[in-house]
Order: structure tokens, then C-alpha cells, then sequence
């Protein structure tokens, strides 16, 4: 009987983490395959071809005291995810294709909800940690 119950239990266990959402990749591997190459591993700007860019790439860590000591993720998401704005000159490529997959609600900062990439939202949570203190 005990048996019995203990092999029931483990297939639930199964069953309900097979059921569990994807929580997919993380940000800190997402900025490892897309954005060290050019703003460099601790986000300064200084990878390995940022050189070789007619323009510097952004220094990713002074991102929130540039914005009075909150980190502009809204913006952020919007860099990233394709927006060039009339000042990016297209340099950035769009990262929206790569991070398109499952969407989670995620409330800006005035308090609207908006369905995002859940990669986006990873992505610029990573950014975030790499804040000069």
C-alpha cells in the first residue's frame, strides 16, 4: 500500500512539472549570447568588437544614475527589443525575433500592464544587476 501511494505522489510530481510554465532562458545567459560581444561582460561598452563599431556601444551600467538613480527599463525594453529611436542610427541590431516565445504581463512603472517577451523581461532584469553601485 505504501508502495502504491509513494509511486501515485511521484507520477503527480511528475505530471504537475511537466505542467509547469517554461521558464526559458535566463537573463544572464541571454546577455551572454547577445550582448557581450559588443558591450562587454560587465556591460561598460568594452567587448570584444565594440572597436570595430562606428559608434561606442552604450555603458550599460550607468544606465540608472543617467536617469536620476532609477533604471529605465521600459526604455531598456524598448532598445532592445527593436525600437532605434531617432538617435540609435540603426547600429543596434533588432532583438525582437530572438527574444519572441512566451509572453508574461509586465506592469511599466506608471502602473500599465503590458504582454511581454518573457526573454525581454529576463533580459532587462539582468541588465539591471549590472548597475554601477
Amino acid at each position: 500500500m505504501r508502495k502504491a501511494k509513494r509511486a501515485i505522489l511521484i507520477g503527480l510530481s511528475v505530471i504537475v512539472a511537466g505542467c509547469a510554465p517554461d521558464a526559458g532562458p535566463s537573463g544572464a545567459m541571454l546577455y551572454q549570447q547577445n550582448c557581450v560581444a559588443c558591450h562587454g561582460v560587465s556591460g561598460a561598452g568594452d567587448g570584444p568588437l565594440a572597436g570595430d563599431l562606428p559608434v561606442t556601444p552604450a555603458n550599460l551600467r550607468g544606465l540608472a544614475a543617467a536617469n536620476d538613480g532609477v533604471f529605465p527599463a521600459e526604455d531598456v525594453m524598448a532598445k532592445v527589443y527593436g525600437y532605434r529611436g531617432r538617435d540609435f542610427d540603426a547600429l543596434m541590431p533588432e532583438f525582437g525575433p530572438v527574444l519572441d516565445g512566451p509572453t508574461v504581463i509586465w506592469t511599466t512603472p506608471d502602473g500599465r500592464e503590458l504582454e511581454t517577451p518573457q526573454a525581454l523581461v529576463a533580459l532587462t532584469d539582468y541588465v539591471e544587476t549590472l548597475q554601477d553601485p
